[in-house]
């Protein structure tokens, strides 16, 4: 057998080059040939806690403008190569709020004008959203009573905004089968999961495939597409990586992945010094983005940059999976359990306390006994203290959740007197 890989610069549209490669397959003097494309969909994940912003601007307002200037930064890239940027973002909704509040906007209006920025972010093309949950929850390891309502309530506020999304970005990449019917009932196309978690439900599929492909996936009737993160090369765009590494390593990786192919790459977009980096050409945005797109716009890139909802037209899956329960890679933990989050006594304490006050606050919910405004008020007690960064920081956070279910478990015992 004789084989040879050509790369053919080919065109899908009169002013849209792309590389395709062509295998060609000599055996017994038949030729077989098939064409392929590599895509490439780069996700970022933007986030902060409750008064955060608020807080850093008390305490180390340096940070908190390094922080703010990367919110801006997506915006100013995917313009500056409108028709060639593909970038996805998943903007949490507290972090929404926290770009809204009028302090913060006065404080940073030197530095960028806020809301313009969230104005402006709708409108540009080249730019795909993702909806997640409002307080940024660790979804299976709240009570799933409260999954609908954080998610509604991250789609009414982003959807004021005119931020729309197909597609779903777990917070913390924390994904469980459970959550397909939530994600079908709420209107998501697509849900991101980290590749590691991602079995076929048949055998047959390589895990090249497994991973540079999407796929399907079914509980109790619902259903969703799943798109696989690939978390080496997500590793490399958190802490620092060039167009050249980032293509050799994708093709290696893509090599055994027959037909078109996506390599998705997802990390937070405003943690570590890498995408903080006042001084943008060191950083994510100037040595990595701005080099790669003049690569693409050169046709010197044997990958194309995607959105994941046209891929998907493009390409249906086909193949049925199953996602194990589990998160991403963070510090030093794997993410095939979440000990980062539930690792010690305080922090299971600390969940336990939320899963009493929700369960306490849907029992007086049905009984009929709570207003609206009160229902809300609880409500939202509950949802804040959900926040994933309450238990992220080890033990150190903690605390938050109980300033929160205290006045709520307050409140809940004022409604319980008074129906007595």
């Amino acid at each position: 057998m004789q084989q040879l890989l050509v790369f053919i610069l080919t065109s899908k549209e009169q002013s849209k080059q792309k590389w395709c490669e062509i295998e060609i397959i000599i055996i017994s003097g038949n030729t077989s040939i098939s064409m392929r494309a590599i895509y490439h969909a780069l996700g970022l994940h933007m986030h902060q806690p409750p008064r955060n912003i608020e807080l850093l601007l008390r305490e180390n307002e340096w940070e908190a403008k390094q922080i703010v200037l990367c919110y801006e930064r997506p915006l100013k890239y995917v313009k500056r190569y409108e028709g060639i940027a593909k970038v996805h973002l998943g903007f949490s909704g507290i972090l929404l709020d926290q770009l809204q509040d009028e302090k913060v906007i006065k404080t940073f209006s030197a530095t960028v004008d806020l809301r313009r920025m969230v104005r402006e972010y709708p409108k540009v093309k080249g730019i795909e959203f993702l909806g997640m949950g409002y307080y940024h929850p660790l979804f299976p390891l709240i009570p799933m009573e409260d999954w609908e309502v954080q998610i509604q309530k991250w789609k009414q506020r982003a959807e004021e905004l005119g931020f729309h999304a197909n597609g779903f970005w777990p917070p913390e990449m924390g994904f469980s089968m459970e959550m397909i019917p939530v994600l079908e009932r709420t209107g998501f196309n697509y849900v991101v999961v980290d590749n590691v978690h991602i079995e076929p439900v048949k055998g047959g599929l390589k895990r090249e495939e497994i991973t540079y492909k999407p796929h399907r996936a079914v509980y109790n009737g619902a259903e969703i597409i799943v798109i696989p993160r690939d978390r080496d090369i997500s590793n490399a765009q958190q802490s620092g990586l060039n167009p050249e590494w980032f293509e050799h390593e994708v093709m290696n990786k893509t090599k055994d992945c027959e037909g078109n192919c996506l390599v998705t790459t997802w990390s937070d977009g405003e943690n570590g010094g890498w995408f903080r980096q006042i001084h943008e050409p060191s950083g994510f945005w100037g040595h990595f983005f701005a080099p790669y797109m003049e690569k693409v716009k050169s046709g010197a890139l044997s990958i194309e940059p995607i959105s994941i909802s046209e891929f998907i037209t493009e390409n249906p899956p086909e193949d049925y999976v199953h996602v194990q329960t589990g998160a991403w890679n963070v510090a030093t933990t794997s993410g095939y359990d979440f000990c980062q989050w539930q690792g010690s006594e305080t922090q299971k304490k600390g969940l336990e306390e939320i899963w009493g006050v929700s369960k306490r606050f849907h029992e007086l919910e049905k009984s009929g006994k709570l207003s609206e405004e009160m229902r809300n008020t609880i409500e939202e007690l509950i949802l804040r203290a959900e926040t994933s960064c309450n238990f992220f920081w080890g033990d150190a956070w903690v605390h938050r959740v109980y300033e929160d279910t205290k006045e709520a478990k307050r409140l809940m015992s004022k409604i319980a007197v008074r129906g007595s």
